[in-house]
């Protein structure tokens, strides 16, 4: 197993212009919609939760879908989705990888 987390691609409610994206839900339709591709999401109890591989997360004051490179293998067709929806609403997208809640970390002076 590969120490290196996997890369994910942060689509941006920016456009290539710096305006904002509208509506101001997008980020949570977006990942609504990706939803239903998230592990143990079955069965007639089932819960609508976001998936694990698309998820949204405000980055200072804009709103960002984050999209794991590992759904390209699990449901090509559904990242082709997501990075389409981007390419097509000309949102800026950067890859990048998420960083442990900073809650998690040890403090540098208990370490």
């Amino acid at each position: 197993m590969s120490d290196n987390p996997p890369r994910e691609y942060f689509v941006q409610g920016l456009t290539s212009k710096g305006r904002t994206f509208r509506p101001s839900d997008w980020s949570e339709r977006l990942c609504g919609v990706m939803s239903s591709f998230g592990p143990g999401a079955t069965g007639p109890n089932a819960r609508l939760k976001y998936s694990l591989y698309v998820r949204p997360v405000i980055i200072g004051d804009v709103k960002c879908v984050v999209v794991d490179e590992r759904l390209r293998d699990i449901e090509p067709m559904a990242f082709d989705f997501v990075m389409n929806f981007a390419r097509d609403n000309d949102l800026q997208v950067s890859e990048a990888c998420s960083l442990p809640d900073e809650a998690h970390r040890p403090h540098p002076l208990q370490r």
